[in-house]
């Protein structure tokens, strides 16, 4: 086997498959950890099921695991994969759709017994690994489950035991397969069972035997290797989009010198930021798991009143019962950041599944008037930025903030090189330790930004809650145009943001009559199917948003510029129809809700169709 063809490639894209209890997302995880390592460029898509505890071998409860990794620049985990990997016949149905013609499947042909294909809906008699509309693919049927129990077998494990270490076997072989190092897997396993080296030895021994079938088994062909990519010097590691919000949010506190509270209630998909946060107690992170969704961002507003910044997170069903805490927040004008990983909805929806659907709640979902800023990442590593300006946002301007990430960014994964704390911008709070001469409470700056008196210092005593102020004294009031004048000035202070972020600039400059939108996580695609197009002569405008409100200044002449607007979103228009009623623009809209991130293709497809409408007009 010394001799095997070593194949070089640019990229490659693969996909796992199988029951939610095969340790899918797990052997994902430990690819990308590998391939990371390796000095690619990746990006991933972990695809859970919607239920908890689907019927084993049933359609419903195949978890899925794509990672795309590259010598080059990636954007998107792929959209067709090069490589498929199923453990039983459910993962097969599901997912050969995905499997581009010519690519390699491999099959656990032990997950393919008469069971399995009965609770996949196949029918009797069925073959499907010898079907011959598989004969455009390069096929490995394997018998994974039984050379699993084969490297156990000194190892005294029952039979349900022995199999749940079948994921390492696949995992093996995909390390041999694509020159990953096997030794941070290895290293991962012996840290996670060092309390149970006999479940740790036998992780390792069906690893090393996953590894060693590839080298010794001659059904492959050849190898593959992809070479590094060509990224900045620095430190990199891998990270998800909950922990870069995380350790976004744990970085600006300590610029600021305003430490961190954070008030949650667990719901997927945003339950990883109050484990990460719950982690970092060292840098005075306090974290506190409330009873429920009202708890948890009113203990976070206490903090800010209290003078720390409070950040509560959930996902849409948890948004909602935050609402009127959200709107006490705006009236009393506390720094607070809200963030949301929306998914599927509404009500419970599908809730391991992405969307973009909260766009208008975030905007509009209090009573009354009540802006706040929001904000958007553009991939995992850009939670980490996000963050880190939403805290700056929240402590210079004293208000809330909104974060919309979804479930796409919060689980996928990409490399992400370390910042250095100096090149961090500075953020600055209008916070008062000490006794003000004539206090008044809503005495503004400049910027109609109200300073920030911490409770305790005599001399600064004012009076909070939700009834309206009074200017500048902070009393009750109930004048009509106090009322009117405090709406005002609040709405004028969240518009002011708008002069300390970024003008809104295009990707690229290009000669085209036709301009795309993207924000949140909808950049990936875009990004890439521009890149593609532009292969075929096709070009086309990129726009891409961070900043939802307020929107940077030069949108709306950057949209006027164009004949042809399209807006991709993971819900039924909501961001086109903002631009449209703001700026009097004919926008295209482009709804995607089938809780699925939009592909390459999908862009392409798009563009391609309304040029060609345009042409035949």
């Amino acid at each position: 086997m010394s001799n095997l063809e070593i194949k070089e490639l640019d990229d490659v894209v693969i996909r796992f498959a199988g029951d939610s209890g095969d340790g899918i997302q797990l052997i994902g995880t430990e690819f990308t950890r590998s391939t990371a390592l390796s000095m690619n460029d990746l990006g991933t898509f972990p695809d859970y099921p919607a239920e908890i505890r689907a019927p084993a071998g049933t359609i419903s409860g195949v978890s899925g695991f794509q990672i795309h990794f590259s010598s080059n620049k990636v954007f998107t985990p792929g959209d067709d994969c090069d490589v498929l990997v199923v453990m039983n016949a459910a993962a097969l149905k599901k997912s050969i759709g995905n499997l581009k013609s010519g690519g390699i499947l491999i099959a656990n042909s032990d997950g393919f017994d008469v069971k399995n294909l009965k609770l996949a809906g196949y029918v009797d008699n069925s073959e499907p690994l010898s079907d011959p509309g598989l004969s455009k693919f390069t096929v490995h049927s394997i018998p994974i489950t039984k050379l699993t129990r084969e490297a156990l077998k000194e190892f005294n494990l029952g039979t349900k035991e022995a199999d749940r270490s079948k994921n390492m076997f696949v995992l093996g072989v995909l390390i041999w397969l694509y020159h990953r190092p096997i030794e941070p897997i290895e290293n991962f396993i012996n840290s996670k069972f060092a309390k149970k080296p006999d479940i740790a030895n036998a992780n390792l021994a069906v690893l090393r035997a996953g590894f060693n079938f590839g080298e010794t088994a001659e059904i492959f062909a050849s190898r593959f290797k992809v070479s590094k990519a060509k990224m900045p010097a620095g430190v990199y590691r891998e990270i998800t989009g909950n922990a870069a919000t995380a350790l976004g949010l744990v970085v600006a506190s300590q610029k600021s010198g305003i430490p961190i509270f954070y008030g949650s209630y667990p719901i997927t998909p945003a339950s990883d930021i109050l484990h990460d946060l719950a982690k970092l107690k060292n840098f005075d992170v306090i974290t506190f798991q409330a009873e429920d969704e009202i708890a948890a961002v009113g203990s976070a507003l206490g903090a800010s009143f209290g003078g720390r910044l409070g950040v509560t997170a959930s996902s849409g069903p948890g948004i909602d019962l935050k609402a009127e805490t959200l709107g006490l927040a705006v009236m009393t004008e506390l720094p607070l950041i809200v963030i949301d990983v929306q998914r599927a909805g509404p009500s419970t929806g599908m809730p391991t599944k992405t969307e973009q659907s909260d766009l208008l709640l975030a905007l509009f979902g209090r009573h009354g008037e009540a802006p706040m800023p929001v904000l958007a990442p553009k991939n995992p590593a850009d939670c980490f930025d996000i963050a880190y300006e939403a805290y700056r946002i929240a402590l210079e301007f004293m208000t809330p903030v909104f974060i919309l990430t979804d479930a796409f960014l919060a689980n996928g994964a990409e490399p992400w090189k370390f910042p250095t704390f100096e090149e961090l911008p500075a953020i600055t709070s209008h916070s008062l330790i000490a006794p003000q001469e004539n206090y008044k409470p809503y005495q503004r700056n400049e910027n109609l930004v109200r300073q920030w008196a911490i409770p305790g210092i005599k001399g600064n005593e004012h009076r909070i809650g939700g009834i309206e102020k009074e200017d500048p004294t902070g009393n009750i009031s109930y004048d009509p145009a106090n009322h009117q004048r405090m709406i005002e000035k609040r709405q004028q202070k969240i518009d002011n943001v708008a002069n300390t972020i970024p003008s809104a600039e295009l990707e690229d400059q290009v000669e085209t009559d036709t301009l795309i939108v993207s924000w949140g996580s909808t950049y990936g695609v875009i990004k890439t199917a521009i890149g593609q197009l532009k292969k075929e002569d096709i070009n086309v405008a990129h726009l891409h948003l961070r900043y939802l409100n307020p929107l940077p200044h030069g949108v709306g002449d950057i949209l006027k510029n164009y004949k042809t607007v399209i807006l991709p979103e993971n819900n039924s228009g909501q961001l086109a129809m903002i631009l449209r009623s703001k700026f009097l623009v004919n926008i295209i809209p482009f709804p995607k809700i089938m809780g699925m991130p939009f592909t390459v293709n999908d862009i392409i497809s798009k563009i391609k169709s309304t040029q060609e409408i345009n042409h035949v007009n």
